[in-house]
Order: structure tokens, then sequence, then C-alpha cells
């Protein structure tokens, strides 16, 4: 199952998050998921396994596993490299192994202090809090993310963690339009008119985090989960399903692509153990009644200062 983006191309409506995986656990946890079925991976030049990441997709591709057109690669343009956006891409390309992505993202809409190409710290300034460049413009991070389409490098673009208002101002000055939006999105912070704007206007929604952080985000940020609230019961019960798979098959059925992340092999398996069953109109009532307005993914708590407020 798969969505059709802006710019032709087709994107995998579930995939696996690779955003906490230990480098050494990957190559055998990404060669299972394909396996499973996965098609989709999502990476990132701030999760720092790129190359582990590259190593597993290369045996993958060696072995006679799936060919390369099979899968679709996400990563994404770290804060600190806005202003050196075809570098930090070619360095992206280099350590997975890779000719071409299908998709890259600006990871976040802020540039910060250049610390080196694909050097993804979070550079702070003597008050603790992160050292924002004031002289690159978003607009220009985007002409040059274009740069990448023309020059082969990367099939689709997109964006990050854009709130409407961001999202808004892309879309006027963009000449290649924005495939995707990622952004956080589960039961508890559902960002209803976020998505429906994005989905009016022809970007696809992925869902980062889309079974609420689960246990990654309570250890980092000491944020709740969704899939603990006793709503979810009863269709679990029904269902015969896990309260992570009713959770994604919510998010399926809001058409938004959804990234799960998990690092243990049955959880990949049911993660991916969603399509079949259908939840009715009542029971996405239900899910949609759970909203708290709840962000569990808090960098702030990293870079001194929220971005979001």
């Amino acid at each position: 199952m798969a969505i059709k983006l802006n710019s032709g191309f087709e994107m995998p409506i579930i995939g696996l998050g690779v955003w906490r995986m230990d480098g050494k656990d990957i190559k055998n946890l990404l060669l299972n998921a394909i396996k499973i079925g996965y098609r989709h991976f999502d990476c990132a030049a701030d999760y720092k396994n790129e190359a582990e990441v590259g190593e597993a997709l290369a045996e993958a591709f060696s072995s006679g596993l799936v060919k390369r057109e099979d899968l679709f690669i996400t990563t994404k343009l770290w804060n600190s490299d806005h202003g050196h956006v075809v570098e930090a891409c070619k360095d992206s390309l280099k350590k997975l192994q890779l000719d071409y992505l299908d998709l890259y993202l600006i990871h976040f809409p802020v540039a910060t202090r250049h610390t080196g190409v694909g050097e993804t710290g979070s550079a702070l300034g003597e008050d603790g809090v992160l050292d924002i460049d004031t002289t690159i413009s978003l607009e220009t991070t985007w002409h040059d993310m274009e740069k990448l389409v023309s020059m082969g490098l990367v099939r689709s673009i997109g964006i990050s963690n854009y709130d409407i208002f961001l999202t808004r101002d892309c879309l006027a000055y963009a000449k290649v339009k924005p495939a995707v939006n990622q952004i956080e999105t589960h039961p508890y912070f559902q960002r209803e008119s976020l998505v429906k704007f994005c989905q009016k206007h022809g970007v696809c929604v992925t869902a980062h985090t889309p079974l609420g952080g689960a246990v990654a985000n309570t250890e980092w940020f000491g944020t709740v989960s969704c899939l603990d609230d006793p709503i979810l019961k009863g269709l679990t019960e029904k269902y015969k399903k896990t309260a992570a798979q009713i959770v994604l098959r919510w998010g399926i059925q809001r058409n938004t692509v959804v990234i799960p992340k998990s690092s243990k092999l049955e959880r990949l398996k049911e993660n991916f153990e969603v399509f079949d069953f259908e939840l009715n109109e009542e029971e996405m009532n239900i899910i949609k009644a759970m909203e708290r307005d709840y962000r569990t993914n808090q960098p702030a708590k990293f870079w001194g200062i929220n971005l979001y407020a």
C-alpha cells in the first residue's frame, strides 16, 4: 500500500524509522525488516547511523534480497548544514552507499551554526541556547534542496516539523513543491488542522512518532505514550490486535504515512500486520476523542530553547 506523491513517485504507507537504533544491530534489523516486507526506511544524518544503514542496504542489494528500485529511502538535512545542502546530501549518499535518495527532508525549520558537513551536533552558544544562524533563510535552503532534484541526487524533496505558516510559505516560494511534511502526530497529538492543510495542498503527511513515542520518548523526554490509554482496550480486544497496531491503523486510515521505530524483531512483525483489518467511522472517532494536544518529542530539552513556542 502506497501514497502517490506530488512528484509522481509512490511512497509506501508504512516504513521503519531508524532513530536511536544502535549501529551494531542495524544490519540484522534492516535485513529482517526487508524479509518481513518493509520497503520504506526513514533515516537522518542526525541519527548518526547512516553508514551502518548503508552497509545493510549494500548487503541486501548484493545478496539479491531486493533491488535498489524496490526500496524507498529517506534521509534528512541537519540544522547545521542549511548553508551546505548539496555537500550534506552527497555526504549522506556516500554513507548510505546510494546513487540517489527517494526523499530528502529539511529536518527542522531552523539553520544553526555550521559545524562541518555531516557533523550533526547541536551547536549551543555560551548561554546554553541553540546557536541559530539568522543569515540563512528557509527559502534559500529550499532552493538549494531543489537543486538536488535537477542534479538527479534526489527524486523528491520535503520538509519536516513545519507548521501551517511555514508550510504555506514554502508552497509560495517553491519551484519544486514539497512532496512531504514529516511531523509528530498520534492520538494524543493529532494536529488535525495541519494534516488537513497539507493534504488539501497535495503535501503528503508522514507521521514520525506515530505511537506517541512509547519507550524512547519516555526515556528521553519523560513523556507518556498514548498506547497505555484505556480507550484503546476495547478495540484491542475486538480486533485481537495490540494497541500499537490499532494506532498505526488509525494513522493509515487518516491517509498519513507511518514510520514506527522498533529494535525488536517481534515488534517489527507486529507493526507491519496492520492491513488485515479496518476501523469503522465510530472507532476512528473514538480515537479522535483521545486528543490531548500533547507533544512527546521535545528537542528543547537539548537546545535550551523551545522552537515550538
